[in-house]
């Protein structure tokens, strides 16, 4: 059993070790025991593993990730994340995004990082074997196998999908669901809205992105608060739907691929990026995507084949542009 709520560990990469380990700790002592980070969140595991010391290991659950896809990668992954962490074991080893048909064949070939998860649970190292993933249709025939205890996917009133078959799936499987992305990655600003509509679900953990103690005091009393969801809150939310109406990036990548290599999906998330990540990391990781986005050709390929008919190529030059001014902005 977790807290209701769990700690996400992507913002604390922005703070000072000093402050980010006080966060954590004031977290910790808010009564959430349940901590998730990963291997590419930089420095995070290190940081929680500083912030955990002296605290009965047995009061926390602390999951993490890894993006390998071979055994080896994977393994030394978990064994780095041992050791920032100072634990011998971590509850949750996830695979960190499992989102295509290529990734997924590599992660459960022969010598894929699958084969490591199954012996680090043997070994002791960790204690539930558990995937994360964009793709819900894929994630699904994952849940389906059996082979994991636990599912992280992205889950709120606006990113609704996961609602309609992988959540009664989870809770049929007996598979824990963490809720990725509470927030819709940074979009949706009213936690009272965001977190109420998300306790409706049983069997579902949310997993916000933390910076500030005062982040986590305010969704600690919308989640003791209880106050049901209205009639009044699913206008909203509709409202807020409509607002969002045909801008909104699953990240589902049918869109590929690009004639022209864009990645797409990065591109389209790149604004989310901004809000959650420090920025010397978003323009190293995304810089690449930005460029090649310029290069768009306007071929409609992409939109053609996005479930969610976003209008692509139009998107592309709006997060263009938000890049641009992001770095005008940080020279300033």
């Amino acid at each position: 059993m977790v807290s209701r709520i769990a700690f996400g560990g992507i913002p604390i990469m922005r703070l000072p070790k000093e402050e980010a380990v006080s966060v954590v700790r004031g977290v910790i002592d808010m009564g959430v025991n349940f901590l998730d980070t990963a291997n590419a969140y930089s420095d995070s595991e290190e940081k929680i593993g500083q912030a955990i010391k002296g605290i009965e290991r047995d009061s926390l659950v602390i999951a993490s990730k890894s993006t390998a896809t071979d055994k080896k990668t994977f393994l030394s992954h978990l064994d780095l994340c041992l050791e920032r962490l100072g634990t011998d074991y971590v509850d949750f080893y996830q695979l960190h995004n499992v989102s295509s048909r290529a990734k997924h064949d590599a992660i459960f070939a022969p010598g894929g990082a699958y084969e490591g998860l199954v012996e680090a649970e043997r070994a002791g190292k960790v204690r539930f074997k558990a995937f994360s993933s964009h793709s819900i249709p894929l994630a699904m025939g994952i849940m389906k196998t059996g082979k994991f205890a636990a599912v992280q996917l992205p889950f709120n009133f606006v990113d609704d999908e996961a609602s309609k078959e992988a959540i009664p799936l989870a809770i049929k499987l007996d598979m824990g669901f963490i809720c990725m992305k509470p927030f819709g990655g940074g979009l949706l600003d009213s936690a009272d809205l965001a977190i109420r509509y998300l306790l409706q679900f049983d069997g579902i953990v949310p997993d916000p992105g933390i910076e500030k103690l005062s982040e986590m005091r305010e969704i600690v009393s919308i989640v003791n608060e209880r106050k049901p969801f209205s009639e009044a809150d699913k206008k909203v939310m509709d409202s807020l739907r409509k607002e969002l109406g045909d801008r909104w990036c699953h990240r589902c990548d049918y869109c590929q691929p690009c004639p022209q290599g864009i990645g797409i999906s990065s591109v389209l998330t790149v604004e989310s990026m901004i809000k959650r990540m420090p920025l010397e990391r978003v323009f190293a990781m995304a810089r690449e995507s930005i460029e090649r986005a310029r290069c768009c050709i306007e071929c409609g390929a992409c939109a053609a084949r996005c479930p969610y008919s976003l209008p692509i190529p139009r998107l592309l030059k709006e997060k263009v542009a938000v890049w641009d001014k992001t770095v005008a902005g940080n020279a300033a």
